[in-house]
């Protein structure tokens, strides 16, 4: 039997984390070559791209494999100062101006474009073999685990302050981690037993007191009312000084968060990043689809939390196989759900890219603050958000 009582912790970072602005670069790219290749009327069904990038002091590597519009790297170069410059890097050892940015894109291997290209009756395969997870739990309204909910909430709203000039919030600088502990009763969380913040601070006259001074208002303002209590402990900025920060003072590289882009641990991850592919990736577009379903069956009133796992091999259309586990909560037959689920969305790479509408320049939000319960947005952003299959799903088992 399943605990009721315990305590568990999930961490985020912010968007100025060395691995966060590698993420964002990546993303970027995905990003522009969606809108270049609309514009040169290229079928986004054609295009790939796999960029991974690295950051440190004042220097930036982008590499990796493309298919699509031809562009200069004048214009790749561009996007990575801005996304750079967008975040708030203009330090000494990191600025968006003076970094000294090296492009190694090459085209994608005739031999993946082989197995994954549709051809003749042969429908578009998977970009890779691996394995999928979605998760969803009814207890936060973003249907997403309470202690990766928060750390994200957290350093969002910090950032936000950060870049808002919001009084004393100005002193701070881009490069942030959160962890949060929270206590579940019952099953359910209660309140928050630790809170861990480091964030890099501009103003190096500053103290680990001032920082917490500056930043407790904006953390006490996320959470629930009452979680924090008189036992709750706070660690902020425990070592004492941040100013040295994000790739100036720690080395980033593409897919190295991979638990704080899904669900902090609670839940299991397949083995592949997110942030760089295009939707051919089933990395990608099936742990968005996984995550749609679970989201959909947790809001249809189905289970109060389960986790759904997809299975692909390269070069191969449909899914392997289709896994849901309710954890004990499922309120119907978790074997016909996998058949009513495997029947109502295509799970192709290509039904879930058309499904989802990923064809799309919306990658670059995903990159920072979690890629699940974030809200959809009118450009197509967070698709994999919605709740429109509840319906479906109730008239199914009804």
């Amino acid at each position: 039997m399943a605990r009721s009582d315990y305590l568990f912790t999930s961490e985020s970072v912010s968007e100025g984390h060395p691995d966060k602005v590698a993420d964002r670069i990546s993303d970027e790219i995905v990003d522009l070559f969606y809108r270049e290749g609309a514009k040169a009327g290229i079928d986004p069904y054609q295009i790939r791209v796999a960029a991974e990038t690295l950051v440190t002091t004042n220097r930036v590597v982008i590499a990796g494999e493309v298919r699509g519009p031809a562009l200069s790297h004048a214009q790749i170069e561009q996007v990575a100062r801005e996304a750079i410059k967008d975040i708030g890097y203009e330090q000494d050892g990191f600025h968006w101006k003076n970094a000294e940015v090296e492009i190694l894109l090459h085209a994608q291997s005739a031999d993946i474009a082989q197995g994954v290209d549709a051809a003749g009756n042969k429908d578009e395969g998977a970009g890779d073999q691996g394995i999928m997870f979605g998760y969803a739990t009814n207890e936060t309204e973003a249907l997403m685990p309470a202690p990766i909910y928060y750390s994200h909430k957290i350093l969002e709203v910090l950032a936000k302050a950060r870049k808002s000039k919001d009084g004393e919030a100005a002193k701070l600088g881009p490069d942030a981690k959160s962890q949060v502990t929270v206590k579940y009763v019952g099953g359910k969380p209660v309140g928050v037993t630790q809170i861990v913040l480091s964030t890099q601070h501009v103003d190096e006259t500053l103290t680990s007191e001032d920082v917490r001074r500056i930043v407790e208002p904006y953390i006490v303002a996320t959470l629930p009312k009452g979680w924090i209590t008189d036992a709750t402990v706070w660690h902020v900025n425990p070592t004492g000084k941040f100013v040295i920060g994000g790739p100036d003072g720690d080395t980033g590289l593409t897919g190295r968060k991979i638990i704080v882009d899904t669900y902090g641990g609670a839940a299991p991850h397949g083995g592949g990043a997110f942030s760089g592919k295009d939707p051919t990736k089933v990395d990608r577009s099936a742990a968005y689809a996984a995550r749609y379903l679970a989201k959909n069956v947790v809001a249809a009133g189905l289970a109060d939390r389960v986790t759904i796992q997809l299975s692909y091999a390269i070069g191969v259309a449909e899914p392997l196989s289709i896994y849901v586990d309710a954890h004990g909560t499922a309120k119907v037959d978790e074997a016909k759900l996998e058949e009513v689920l495997f029947k109502i969305v295509r799970l192709s790479p290509r039904g879930i890219r058309e499904h989802l509408q990923l064809n799309k320049p919306i990658y670059a939000r995903t990159s920072a603050y979690g890629h699940f319960g974030r809200q959809p947005d009118a450009e197509g952003g967070f698709s994999w958000e919605k709740t429109d299959l509840v319906e479906k799903l109730k008239a199914h088992f009804a």
